[in-house]
């Protein structure tokens, strides 16, 4: 059962302040992998162990699932990975940009909470301002993945983030959808749709060459394939 959270509340739009990497993790300049909408935190600590040469981070929206998570973490012997609470399109965008460069080097967004109803697209994960600043986080080649058991979510998605002309999909993969998921841990989520024999809709994007629009321009092009009765509305 989701639990979800209505990311346009007065209390999830308070900005946070974010720890630096240097105040995260025992190596700070390692590649680093950013899950958001972690939920749990199983992939994320999965991944930390799996791969230490890696660090991992987690935020999430949800604060009693970040208080049991990160105290996993911080107990974690390889100090490279941890859990944070926080609205991702409220407090990531300046954190992203404060980065090294080519530190950031993986974004995923795993089977984020199903807003269905129209009138709620403004509580999708995924929104321009959070794509953009993404793409101004990762260097060519470096990696966006998405996943989704619900092809309403994962649709807006993959249309946005190719909207922004940012990003490509590997030649190699499939389409419309990776059969296989690229990172070897996968979240609850994932292991639970796959028991019961449901598919889940994968797209892994790579960073390319292509300089980020405009926020203004991306958000009025989206704006126009989203929601175009409101674009005909305003117009008229």
């Amino acid at each position: 059962m989701r639990q979800h959270v209505n990311p346009l509340s007065r209390f999830f739009q308070l900005p946070l302040q974010l720890p630096a990497p240097a105040e995260l993790f025992e190596r700070p300049n390692q590649p680093l992998h950013l899950d958001i909408g972690c939920a749990r935190g199983r992939c994320v600590l999965g991944l930390a162990e799996h791969n230490p040469h890696w660090n991992h981070l987690g935020v999430e929206i949800r604060r009693p699932l970040v208080t049991s998570a990160d105290r996993e973490a911080l107990a974690a012997e390889n100090g490279n990975v941890r859990v944070l609470f926080c609205n991702a399109n409220i407090s990531l965008e300046g954190w992203m940009n404060s980065l090294n460069q080519d530190l950031l080097q993986r974004v995923s967004i795993q089977f984020p909470d199903p807003w269905f109803k129209r009138r709620h697209r403004k509580r999708r994960v995924l929104q321009p301002a959070l794509l953009i600043a993404i793409a101004g986080a990762l260097q060519p080649g470096r990696e966006l993945f998405l996943q989704s058991d619900v092809r309403d979510v994962i649709d807006p998605m993959v249309a946005l983030t190719e909207l922004s002309g940012c990003f490509e999909r590997p030649a190699e993969d499939e389409r419309p959808w990776r059969h296989s998921n690229p990172l070897p841990i996968p979240t609850e989520r994932e292991r639970y749709v796959l028991e019961q024999g449901l598919p889940v809709y994968r797209v892994l994007f790579r960073r390319n060459q292509q300089s980020k629009p405009a926020l203004s321009d991306l958000e009025k092009r989206w704006q126009a394939i989203d929601n175009p009765a409101e674009v005909r509305t305003v117009e008229s």
